[in-house]
């Protein structure tokens, strides 16, 4: 996108180098014809470098001192070939004090280059001379850039010209990779600084940049185009500048920029939001300063103060930042264990954890998924218990209560808020991914997305808690009740007995398991909640008031919180959508989609009988089956609960192809 000045050189060399002397002085429409003493000899004899000095009307009434020509740089620059009159047309006599012809305009490389292009287009070069429309794209980014605002001293005039930077006659940007580039390189910060920016080339001089490249005449030291650019030099307080700045220090500092992109700040600064904290914002812009250097912005005396430059309690309603702040990382990564212990530590868990729940369950369903599949194909049914049978065919076509209705209702709204915090969550967690910016811009900004997530989470936490506080309060007044029996949620020797039983059907090695009220799987997706609601939220709840969490915790636990928190939400989702919807929806048994039990709360006798044979046994020889039979739901009520399931379903998968495609930054 940003052009570099040795492109440009190469491309006015590439057309000019190519145009003979003839068609250079050649006669202007404008300026009739020339004077056979007008050429470049005649010229140079005043206008050379060491010939007397020469005074032009200037601004103000004042006269100024024309520049002369140094023959030597202007034989090896890109305009070494062309002739003096072919740019100054409205000169048409070699006298002092040059008649100038009325209606030529004044020397122009904005006018002249276009020329060359369209001249180029018409005669059809243009394919052969690209370079020459690079020049071009310059001139159009120029245009719009802070350099061709007015002037405020001199309206009439822009902020800077083309001559001011590129020295117009002996214009010469040596092409990459040579030891003529490197020694101009090192004189960007003159070009720019001495001219027009002298503040600023007084603290760069001073910097570890400017150290580099001034004090040791080391090339490879940042200098003022690699962050500001050549044409396209926006205001240091717009948008584009903050976005492509980060950008421009991540080139050099690769490391960095990876890990700054991990933390809330470089996510949301990645979705094109430039309110949170920057490089600069950190490092300073021109004075950097080595991060053990007294004077630096990072250095840990310092810290706390540039923190609070924007966590200072005032500034978008961000709370004061506290003591811990200093010790938060950054550019903390997870592969340097000397430097950051804590969150090597924590990757390798959060890493084991992922390998070891996706590769088991993921196993898990394949095997389920031949085995059924193998059994639809030969037409062979596992051996149930018939309701006729059992029952004289009196209940047939009754519907087995599974699901009272505050389970259903909280299912649902688990169902939604669960999306919701998955699709405002991974938006910043996947900033870097191609749909993440859309998705923001949608809904308003990160700021917008955060205040959701939070109003998300917290229904979350209350719906948990509703539920918790109702499910222990009815089991510790039930006297009755089997902790460890078959109506409790509690995992026991009969899940780890079900579960090595599927796996040996799987192979065919032995029958399939009697499952009892709930099945391991089950349990494990129940269990799997109160684990998640106290990682993700916990960590959550730390990231949502870091003030607060600073005041008794160490800064290095926000990278960790960061990590936990964003890892947990993407085992969960990934499961969610993966492994429960094949559990519950995706088996060979269950389609097509959806099974609507946990909408309609019921399910045929028959169904029920098939999945839960031990539960069904038990009622039946109990006597008690008889209670939880009821009619089958109306058309209406089955309709609604397919339509229901069918848009969860799809809301679901289409957040799984957003969060694997953040996952590999597609």
């Amino acid at each position: 996108m940003y052009k570099n000045l040795a492109v440009r050189a190469i491309a006015v060399c590439a057309f000019l180098f190519a145009v003979p002397a003839s068609a250079a002085t050649a006669k202007s429409p404008a300026a009739g014809p020339w004077p056979s003493q007008l050429d470049d000899a005649t010229c140079l004899t005043c206008h050379a470098t060491g010939k007397r000095k020469i005074e032009v009307p200037g601004n103000d009434d004042e006269n100024r001192p024309l520049a002369h020509v140094d023959t030597a740089k202007l034989d090896q620059s890109v305009h070494g070939k062309v002739q003096c009159v072919a740019c100054h047309t409205d000169i048409v006599d070699a006298k002092e004090n040059h008649a100038k012809a009325a209606d030529a305009v004044k020397p122009d490389c904005v006018s002249c280059h276009e020329r060359l292009w369209e001249d180029a287009r018409k005669t059809g070069v243009d394919k052969t001379r690209p370079r020459l429309g690079i020049v071009v794209d310059n001139i159009a980014a120029y245009r719009d850039s802070f350099h061709a605002r007015p002037d405020a001293d001199n309206p009439d005039q822009p902020k800077a010209t083309c001559h001011q930077c590129h020295a117009t006659h002996e214009f010469s940007v040596p092409p990459k990779g040579g030891p003529a580039r490197d020694q101009w390189r090192l004189g960007i910060p003159k070009t720019c600084g001495a001219q027009c920016h002298e503040d600023q080339l007084e603290d760069f001089e001073t910097s570890v940049h400017g150290e580099l490249l001034l004090g040791k005449g080391d090339p490879k030291g940042a200098t003022c185009t690699d962050c500001h650019t050549s044409h396209e030099v926006v205001g240091a307080s717009s948008d584009p500048f903050k976005i492509h700045n980060v950008e421009a220090c991540g080139d050099c500092h690769k490391d960095e920029l990876h890990s700054y992109r991990d933390t809330y700040h470089g996510q949301v600064h990645k979705l094109g939001f430039t309110y949170t904290a920057k490089c600069s914002n950190c490092h300073g812009s021109h004075g950097i300063k080595a991060g053990d250097d007294p004077e630096s912005k990072v250095h840990p005396d310092n810290r706390l103060k540039t923190c609070r430059s924007c966590h200072n309690g005032k500034k978008d309603g961000l709370p004061l930042a506290s003591e811990g702040f200093i010790t938060f990382g950054p550019h903390a990564n997870s592969h340097d264990f000397d430097k950051y212990p804590q969150m090597w530590i924590t990757t390798k868990f959060m890493v084991g954890l992922l390998i070891g729940v996706f590769a088991f369950f993921w196993l898990h369903c394949i095997l389920w998924y031949y085995r059924e599949w193998q059994e639809r194909k030969a037409r062979k049914t596992e051996t149930r218990i018939r309701t006729e049978e059992a029952l004289g065919g009196q209940y047939a076509g009754k519907h087995f209560v599974r699901f009272a209705w505050g389970w259903r209702v909280a299912h649902l709204c688990f169902a939604l808020v669960t999306m919701t915090l998955v699709l405002t969550g991974t938006t910043v967690m996947f900033a870097d991914s191609s749909w993440a910016p859309v998705v923001a811009e949608a809904f308003g900004g990160p700021k917008v997305l955060g205040f959701i997530h939070r109003i998300a989470a917290a229904f979350f936490v209350g719906i948990f808690m509703i539920h918790f506080i109702y499910v222990m309060q009815k089991l510790l007044r039930d006297k009755s009740f089997r902790w460890f029996g078959p109506d409790s949620l509690i995992p026991n020797w009969k899940d780890l007995k079900d579960c090595w039983g599927m796996f040996k059907w799987f192979v065919g090695k032995g029958p399939r398991p009697q499952f009892d009220r709930w099945t391991y799987f089950e349990k494990f997706d129940y269990w799997a909640v109160f684990w998640g609601v106290n990682i993700i939220g916990w960590s959550g709840l730390m990231l949502a008031f870091p003030h607060v969490t600073a005041q008794f915790l160490p800064g290095w636990v926000f990278n960790v919180a960061t990590l936990v928190h964003g890892e947990e939400a993407f085992l969960a989702a990934v499961f969610l959508f993966t492994v429960h919807f094949f559990n519950n929806h995706f088996r060979p048994d269950k389609l097509p989609p959806p099974d609507v039990v946990m909408f309609t709360g019921t399910q045929s006798i028959e169904e029920f009988s098939h999945e839960h044979p031990a539960q069904y046994k038990r009622l039946v020889e109990s006597g008690e089956i008889e209670q939880y039979l009821v009619d089958a739901p109306s058309r209406q009520m089955h309709v609604g609960s397919v339509i229901l399931g069918l848009t969860l379903i799809t809301a679901g998968l289409t957040l799984l192809v957003l969060v694997t495609t953040g996952f590999f930054k597609i």
